[in-house]
């Protein structure tokens, strides 16, 4: 088990030093941040003293030490458009978009997989190929054109939802949080399910295909020969088996909530880091840009490795593959 988690975390370490090298290497090929903070009319000595202050008259590897090590401590610098410290940008963001990934999470876990035993279990039943038809809409259409249409539907058409924003939030220190406001709640719920819908019909999909496989399998015909009751056979061993890749593809899915939230956020103009990064790129704002690279692929590295930590504690045939390997 130990050499397991150290393997791991120094596979983690070096994907990590990898994505940094390509986060630093914004700062060299997008712009050149002493121009964006002088302007084009900045006399010839202005422009070297800001390089030496800025250290980027050194060497290339001796500025990207540099880099990773203010990495490593969050600093990523000034914000080109805004002049305020990346950091303090990036933590006031960020509280919006780990709601609202949450939330979206927690809708598709609680409504996907539900419907992924009921298709499975009830195959050909009338709700069964709404459930079907509903999932391949999902998948199909693009996020922001669901976003749209929800807007469509219950912003302006019906008027039970807002269109756009947080709404009121509460402060625990740096952190805030709508969902402890009713005003909150009436916001996050448009951009939750356009966000969710997708990993929902995923993991709905998923359970369906994975239960319909497992209901095959030599031990549940046993437990069926034992006479065991379809309710203690579909849910004391099919569904908790099938649940096993499930908690893999969740736990990379949460991931990818808060990577790509960029669309949904930009629909809804919520105040997260996706439409930062969003405006970063407009303004070729380089280190929120290389700030918002590193955060999001530690964030996939850190849930990549809680999840293989639960696969392993899971998944008793790892634990002796490795015993009998060792």
């Amino acid at each position: 088990m130990i050499a397991f988690v150290l393997r791991r975390l120094i596979q983690a370490v070096i994907v990590m030093i990898a994505v940094a090298f390509i986060a630093f290497l914004l700062f060299q090929y997008v712009g050149d941040p002493v121009v964006f903070l002088l302007g084009q009319d900045a006399k010839p000595e202005q422009i070297r003293d800001l390089r030496a202050a800025l250290g980027l008259d050194q060497p290339f590897f001796v500025q990207f030490w540099h880099f990773l090590v203010n990495a490593a401590q969050g600093e990523f610098g000034l914000s080109l458009r805004q002049g305020a410290k990346v950091s303090r940008l990036i933590g006031e963001r960020f509280p919006a978009t780990l709601e609202l990934a949450l939330v979206a999470a927690v809708l598709a876990l609680f409504i996907g997989i539900p419907m992924g035993v009921y298709t499975a279990l009830r195959r050909g039943t009338f709700l069964s190929q709404v459930f079907m038809t509903v999932s391949l809409l999902g998948v199909s259409l693009p996020t922001f054109l669901i976003g749209i249409l929800l807007i469509l539907v219950f912003a302006v058409l019906l008027g039970w939802f807002p269109s756009f924003g947080r709404g009121e939030t509460v402060q625990f220190g740096w952190w805030s949080s709508g969902l402890f406001r009713a005003d909150g709640w009436h916001h996050i719920i448009l951009p939750a399910v356009t966000l969710a819908i997708f990993q929902l019909t995923l993991i709905m999909r998923l359970v369906r295909a994975e239960m319909l496989e497992v209901l095959r399998t030599d031990y549940i015909k046993f437990a069926r020969a034992r006479g065991l009751t379809n309710r203690a056979i579909h849910f004391g061993h099919a569904l908790k088996n099938t649940l096993v890749p499930v908690m893999t593809i969740t736990g990379l899915q949460l991931g990818g909530l808060i990577a790509f939230a960029i669309i949904t956020e930009s629909v809804f103009q919520w105040p997260g880091m996706g439409l930062l990064f969003i405006q970063a790129v407009t303004f070729a704002d380089v280190p929120v840009m290389a700030a918002y690279l590193c955060l999001i692929a530690l964030i996939f590295v850190v849930i990549n490795l809680v999840v293989d930590l639960l696969y392993f504690v899971v998944d008793p045939r790892l634990r002796v593959g490795k015993a009998g390997g060792h």
